[in-house]
């Protein structure tokens, strides 16, 4: 029976281990930075790790008469360039810090 007591701790050390690098992960995600583009760089969208837009940066050359519809497009596709290299370098992480061990379903940061 003490053996199982001594299981459970060292259980319940690694579960606050992995809390604590949980939390320091999503403060390193708070600050990464992802740049998406498209329109060949002209239009950049920078997104946090958690996926909150900061910054739409479009080049002056897109502000021609009737190019409105163009712009938006390219907006869109930028913002949803960044999110997926957000989620793919979110997905690296976790592989990282759960060692390769899967999460249940719908463990979401």
């Amino acid at each position: 029976m003490f053996d199982k007591l001594k299981d459970l701790g060292g259980l319940m050390q690694q579960a606050q281990a992995l809390q604590q690098r949980m939390q320091e992960m999503q403060a390193t995600l708070d600050r990464l930075e992802v740049v998406g583009s498209a329109g060949a760089g002209l239009v950049k969208v920078t997104v946090s790790g958690k996926n909150e837009t900061r910054r739409v940066e479009i080049d002056p050359s897109l502000f021609a008469p009737g190019e409105k519809g163009v712009v938006e497009d390219l907006i869109v596709a930028a913002a949803n360039d960044a999110r997926a290299k957000v989620e793919a370098t979110v997905a690296e992480r976790m592989r990282e810090l759960t060692g390769g061990m899967p999460l249940p379903p719908g463990f979401r940061l």
